[in-house]
C-alpha cells in the first residue's frame, strides 16, 4: 500500500512539473510575441531577455498563478519578503512551500506505512509552513536590527541637519555613515526621493518595508514638521532618547518575564517527555495512541491543547513596549 501510495504521489509530482513547464513555454512564448520577439527557440544566439518576459514567466504556474491571482495573499507574501529582505519573489515562496508540504507527507506516509493520514497531513503541513516561519523569523530579526540601529542615526541625522544641511542631504549622508540594513532602507528612500517621488509616499513606503514603531515615529515626526514647521533637528534628539528609554524598558520586561516564559517551555516538554518514556518502558501500553483511531483521537486533542497552553502562556510573558 505504501509503495503504490509511493508511485501515485511521484507521479503527480512528474505530471505537474511536465505540464507547468509546457504552460510556461506557451505562455513564454505568447508574451514574446506581444513584444515584437520570436520564440526563444528561433534565437539561440540571445541568452539575456526582457524583464518582462521574465516578469510573464515567475507569474505564470498551474497551482501558483491561481493563488497569487488573489490580491490579498499576492500583497501578502511581497510583504513578508520586503520586510525579510530576501530576493525572492512571492511564486518562489509558493512553491517552496508546495514543495516542503509534499516533501513531508511523503515522508511521514511512507514512515507511517499509510496508517495515520491525518498526522501525514499535519507533518506535511509543518513543512510546508517552514518558508512562511523563516521568512517571518529573518523579517523580525531585520527589523530589530534596525530599531537598534535607529536612535544613532537619527541623531546624526539632526547633527547633519544642524550644520546646515537639508534633510535630503542629511539622509544621504547617514546612508554612507551607518552599516546595515538601516543604511540600505534609508538609502532606498534617498534613491527613490531623488527620482521624483514626493517624500511622504517615500517615507511611508519606508514603514511598510521596516514595520516598527519606531521607524512609524521618525516618519510621522518628519511628516508633520514639513507641514506644520518646527524645529525637526531637537524634535530627532528627543525621538531618540525616547527610543532608548523603550529599549531599556524592554529590557528590564524581558528580565522579569524570563522565568514565567521558561516554565512554559518546561511544561510544554514533559508530556512529550513523558509520552518518549513511555515508548520506551511500556511500548504495548503505549502503542494504544498509535494503533487505535481512538488513541490517534485522543493524541490529536493532547497536542491541540498543548499548543494552545503554551500560546496562551507565550501571550501572557510578552509585553509590547
Amino acid at each position: 500500500m505504501a509503495g503504490l501510495f509511493f508511485i501515485t504521489t511521484l507521479n503527480a509530482v512528474l505530471m505537474y512539473y511536465v505540464i507547468g513547464r509546457v504552460l510556461e513555454r506557451r505562455n513564454t512564448a505568447a508574451a514574446m510575441r506581444r513584444v515584437g520577439r520570436m520564440p526563444e527557440e528561433q534565437e539561440p544566439s540571445r541568452s539575456v531577455r526582457p524583464k518582462v518576459i521574465d516578469g510573464v514567466k515567475e507569474a505564470r504556474g498551474l497551482i501558483t498563478g491561481r493563488l497569487l491571482a488573489i490580491p490579498q495573499f499576492r500583497d501578502r507574501a511581497r510583504n513578508m519578503l520586503e520586510v525579510a529582505a530576501l530576493k525572492w519573489t512571492p511564486v518562489d515562496l509558493l512553491r517552496r512551500s508546495i514543495g516542503l508540504f509534499l516533501t513531508g507527507f511523503l515522508i511521514a506516509t511512507v514512515v507511517m506505512g499509510n496508517a495515520m493520514p491525518a498526522a501525514a497531513l499535519a507533518v506535511g503541513l509543518l513543512f510546508g509552513a517552514a518558508p512562511l516561519w523563516y521568512v517571518q523569523r529573518k523579517g523580525r530579526a531585520r527589523v530589530r536590527a534596525v530599531e537598534e540601529q535607529l536612535p544613532d542615526c537619527l541623531e546624526f541625522i539632526s547633527r547633519s541637519m544642524r550644520a546646515g544641511h537639508a534633510f535630503s542631504v542629511a539622509l544621504e549622508m547617514a546612508c554612507k555613515e551607518f552599516s546595515d540594513p538601516v543604511a540600505g532602507e534609508l538609502r532606498r528612500a534617498f534613491e527613490q526621493q531623488n527620482l521624483g517621488q514626493p517624500l511622504e509616499i517615500v517615507l511611508r513606503r519606508l514603514v511598510l518595508r521596516v514595520p516598527s514603531i519606531d521607524m512609524g515615529f521618525f516618519v510621522s515626526a518628519v511628516l508633520l514638521q514639513k507641514r506644520t514647521g518646527g524645529n525637526l533637528a531637537e524634535l530627532l534628539d528627543k525621538l531618540a532618547q525616547l527610543m532608548r528609554e523603550r529599549f531599556k524598558l524592554r529590557a528590564r520586561i524581558r528580565a522579569v518575564s524570563a522565568q514565567g516564559l521558561m516554565s512554559g517551555r518546561i511544561l510544554s516538554s514533559i508530556p512529550a517527555a513523558v509520552a518518549a518514556i513511555m515508548f520506551v518502558v511500556n511500548p504495548s501500553y503505549a502503542s494504544f495512541f498509535v494503533k487505535d483511531p481512538v488513541g490517534h483521537e485522543l493524541c490529536a486533542a493532547a497536542l491541540t491543547l498543548q499548543f494552545l497552553g503554551y500560546a496562551i502562556i507565550r501571550k501572557l510573558v510578552t509585553f509590547e513596549i
